[in-house]
């Protein structure tokens, strides 16, 4: 299965993104998924999961076990081996420049990311959550992505959990950026939105938003 991008997004260059943290203030990333959309190249408007790429990194501090126990079940174990931020901040900086950055409580990816790439900004951020809410305004049991997930019955494809692996579970870096983007989608192609409405609907503003315990229920990250 693949996701069929919509004519709007197709001539834009977009990274869907999701980080996981080690639960440390300030967070450090240790998880991170990165999904181009669009970008104007033939052919780009059937998305596969092997197009998907995660990164594990290993954090200065522990990881907090709360966060292991009750989010995304990263432990210390688990990224023992893996690179530091320092190993593929260059490769993460590529990947995400000069593109349009989409995140479900995209305020939360935005700060955590420019804090780890100083000389990074994104060219515009969409939230999925605030789209949502004003496409779905009366929606019970919350904005955050499990449950917009299960409003919209969206379901992971088995090439997603072929590609993921074991982290092909709700709370991974992997497969919340995949499942962000189908949100996207779906919430573009429920509405009928056109490039104008979406910005004017899901775009974030500057300054970057203080960190609230609202940001922790919906975004789910740390």
């Amino acid at each position: 299965m693949t996701l069929v991008v919509p004519p709007v997004l197709l001539d834009r260059d977009i990274v869907v993104v999701d980080v996981e943290g080690n639960g440390q203030q300030p967070p450090e990333i240790i998880e991170i998924a990165v999904l181009p959309l669009g970008g104007g190249v033939a052919g780009d408007e059937a998305v596969a999961p092997n197009r998907l790429r995660t990164w594990l990194v290993r954090p200065r501090r522990p990881i907090a076990p709360v966060v292991t126990r009750t989010v995304h079940g990263i432990s210390d174990r688990d990224v023992a081996d893996s690179p530091t931020w320092s190993e593929v901040a260059d490769e993460i900086a590529q990947a995400l420049t000069d593109r349009v950055l989409v995140a479900h409580n995209a305020a939360v990816e935005r700060r955590v990311l420019t804090a780890h790439l100083p000389d990074w900004r994104p060219t515009l951020v969409l939230d999925t959550l605030r789209l949502a809410r004003t496409i779905w305004p009366a929606l019970t049991g919350g904005y955050g992505l499990d449950r917009l997930i299960d409003h919209t019955r969206l379901t992971a494809p088995q090439a997603l959990t072929d590609h993921l692996g074991p982290a092909s579970r709700r709370h991974r870096a992997g497969y919340d950026t995949w499942q962000t983007a189908a949100l996207l989608i779906a919430l573009i192609d429920h509405a009928r939105l056109d490039w104008s409405d979406l910005t004017a609907t899901a775009a974030l503003s500057e300054p970057q938003p203080a960190r609230s315990d609202g940001d922790a229920r919906e975004g789910g990250l740390w």
